[in-house]
C-alpha cells in the first residue's frame, strides 16, 4: 500500500453472545474470528480498524469477556464503538475507562495522512434501537472537524442518519438532520460518513453529505423495495451471510470503498428465527 493512502478498515454488528449461545442460530464468535483472521492475513498493512457497535447480542458481561479474547487475536491497531445492542455498563467493567474524557462516551479522533477519522458513540438507551448524538457530542464534533479544515473527514458510527427506503432502514440516528448540517456548516471536505446498524449494503448522498452502509458480521438483511408502503411488505427476508467488511482506501484525491466478503454464505434464514422482527 503506497504510504500515502489511508487504509481504515470498518467492521459493524457483530453481535457476540456468551458461550454456548447462538444469535439467530448464527456462532456470531466463530464469524468474529474468521474476521479477524481475513483481516490479518490479508490486510496487514491497514492502519486503523473501527468496530462500529452492536458489539455484543444483549450487552452480557460473559459476551463482553468472549469479545476481549477475541479481540487479542487482531494484529492492527483499533477503535471501538457502541451500537444500540450495547450495555455500556457491562462493556465499560470489561473493557475499563476508555470513554472519551470530553464527552463521557466512545468518541475518538485520530490524525493520520493528511486526514482525521471521526468515530462516534450514537448509542442512546432511551431510544432503544434508534440513535441519538448528546448536545456535548455534537459540540465536540463540531470542533473537531473546525480544526481539521485541512483534512479529509471520514466518520464512522453506528446508525445510518439516512432512511434507506426499506422496512427495517428507517430506525436511523434521531437527530439526523442536525448532524448533517453540522458537517455542511463545519467542513469542506466530508469524504464518507459510514455506518451499520440496518445489516445491508448501501450508499447515497443526503443533503450533499455521502454516506455507506456495510452488512457487518452478522446476518444480512435482503432489501424489499417493490412496496409503496412498508407497512403493506412481507416480512423482511434474511440470510446467513455475506459477513462483510469496508476496507478504506483515500488519498489526498480519492476515496474508495471495497465492500470485502470473509463469509460467501447467503442461505435464506427461517423466518421463526426472528420471533416478533419483521
Amino acid at each position: 500500500m503506497d504510504k500515502q493512502v489511508l487504509k481504515l478498515i470498518v467492521i459493524s454488528d457483530l453481535h457476540i453472545v456468551p458461550e454456548g449461545q447462538l444469535s439467530h442460530s448464527l456462532d456470531t464468535t466463530e464469524r468474529l474470528n474468521k474476521c479477524i483472521e481475513f483481516i490479518n492475513n490479508y490486510h496487514d498493512d491497514v492502519d486503523y480498524v473501527v468496530f462500529g457497535g452492536d458489539l455484543a447480542d444483549n450487552g452480557e458481561t460473559k459476551a463482553y469477556h468472549r469479545l476481549k479474547e477475541s479481540f487479542g487475536l487482531l494484529n492492527s491497531p483499533s477503535y471501538l464503538t457502541l451500537g444500540n445492542h450495547d450495555n455500556r455498563e457491562n462493556f465499560l467493567e470489561v473493557f475499563g475507562q476508555i470513554q472519551s474524557k470530553e464527552t463521557g462516551k466512545f468518541d475518538y479522533y485520530v490524525d493520520i495522512k493528511k486526514h482525521r477519522i471521526i468515530i462516534l458513540d450514537s448509542s442512546c438507551p432511551k431510544y432503544s434501537a434508534a440513535g441519538f448524538l448528546e448536545k456535548i457530542q455534537l459540540d465536540w464534533l463540531r470542533e473537531k472537524l473546525t480544526q481539521a479544515r485541512d483534512k479529509a473527514v471520514i466518520i464512522v458510527l453506528h446508525h445510518n442518519f439516512v432512511d434507506a427506503h426499506v422496512k427495517t432502514g428507517n430506525i436511523i440516528l434521531k437527530n439526523n438532520v442536525e448532524f448533517a448540517n453540522l458537517l455542511i456548516e463545519s467542513h469542506p471536505e466530508i469524504r464518507q460518513v459510514i455506518s451499520g446498524h440496518i445489516h445491508m449494503t448501501s450508499s447515497g448522498f443526503y443533503k450533499g453529505v455521502p454516506f455507506s452502509t456495510l452488512s457487518g458480521s452478522h446476518y444480512n438483511i435482503e432489501p424489499t423495495l417493490k412496496y409503496a408502503d412498508s407497512r403493506l411488505m412481507p416480512p423482511v427476508p434474511r440470510r446467513e451471510g455475506p459477513g462483510q467488511i469496508a476496507v478504506v482506501l483515500s488519498d489526498k484525491d480519492s476515496t474508495v470503498i471495497h465492500m470485502m466478503n470473509f463469509i460467501d454464505r447467503h442461505l435464506p434464514m427461517a423466518q421463526d428465527l426472528f420471533g416478533g422482527y419483521d
